[in-house]
């Protein structure tokens, strides 16, 4: 069948690690233009907005990797053009315009993909598939990294919509809404903000399930040296999942299960690419659900400045 022809909209770190090589090794699409203010793509048409890239290049699918801010506005705009719409982590910055988006895709017909990478790491359907049937009584996330290594000089994470360390850390909580046997729901956290930001850089929260889970979560972004992408579930049989790695092992009573290198973002592009074929969505807005339900129950602690120059006074 002919490739899905794509523009990709957002030439910035994560399009120029993961998605342009991610998409040149997927068999049935390809990268026929981009739209950024300040960067490009070799060989391919370069416009400086999505409209420009609608105008002037046949197109059948858009992928936005802006930040989520200023996304629902281009999905829309691609929408309604009856282009199909990949969306990066998180797919927007509300539940209400991320429900906008669903009603615009129905009427048009055409694909809306919300992904969530990291449930496309090698270990997270073993997971399910192991937890599946089984009561999990604990579980832990601890999901700690460095924000000056991964998301250097990007202003837009600290601003409301941006998420702060719930950018990274709703990578575990989809992580935990795939895997995890019954539906959880916040109880309780504490969100640091720097004084001088608008977004937390830690969190700790606390949630359960209808049959008494203990599952808390820590995250943070002042990590240093190795990161921490680790998550634990102890079942009511007394076996014990430990998923690390983001993803990539999967250690299930002690015996090492799965221990894969990343290919997340090239399992993306082939799940759009049935999608498009079969004339389907797929968009779960769970895991940024519970980042809402976080901001609006977590206690706000106040906590030291955040400078991307660790000297700046």
């Amino acid at each position: 069948m002919t490739s899905i022809r794509l523009g990709l909209v957002g030439v910035g770190k994560i399009a120029r690690d993961q998605h342009l090589p991610s998409i040149a090794a997927t068999a049935g699409i390809e990268l026929v233009a981009t739209a950024s203010r300040s960067a490009g793509a070799d060989g391919v048409a370069s416009y400086r907005s999505l409209g420009e890239m609608l105008a002037g290049t046949e197109l059948d699918a858009v992928a936005l990797c802006t930040p989520p801010q200023v996304r629902h506005g281009m999905a829309l705009e691609a929408l309604e053009a009856g282009k199909h719409v990949l969306l990066e982590k998180p797919p927007g910055a509300t539940l209400s315009e991320i429900d906008d988006l669903v009603a615009a895709s129905g009427k048009t017909g055409v694909t809306l993909f919300a992904t969530w990478h990291s449930r496309f790491s090698a270990a997270t359907e073993p997971a399910r598939r192991w937890l599946e049937g089984r009561t999990v009584e604990r579980a832990e996330i601890v999901w700690k990294e460095d924000v000056r290594r991964w998301h250097p000089g990007q202003d837009w994470i600290w601003e409301p919509g941006g998420l702060g360390v719930f950018d990274p850390g709703i990578n575990a909580l989809s992580i935990a809404t795939r895997i995890l046997p019954e539906p959880f729901f916040l109880t309780g956290g504490e969100l640091d903000t720097p004084e001088n930001r608008q977004a937390p850089i830690a969190a700790r929260l606390a949630f359960t399930d209808r049959n008494g889970l203990d599952l808390t979560a820590d995250f943070d972004w002042r990590q240093k040296g190795p990161q921490t992408w680790d998550i634990t579930a102890e079942t009511s049989d007394g076996g014990r999942l430990h998923l690390s790695e983001g993803g990539k092992r999967l250690v299930i009573d002690g015996e090492t299960v799965v221990t894969s290198e990343d290919a997340e973002y090239r399992d993306i592009y082939e799940h759009f690419v049935r999608l498009v074929r079969e004339h389907r969505s797929d968009v779960d807005v769970s895991p940024l659900r519970h980042v809402a339900d976080a901001f609006m129950l977590g206690r706000r602690c106040r906590t030291e400045p955040f400078h991307d120059d660790e000297n700046a006074a």
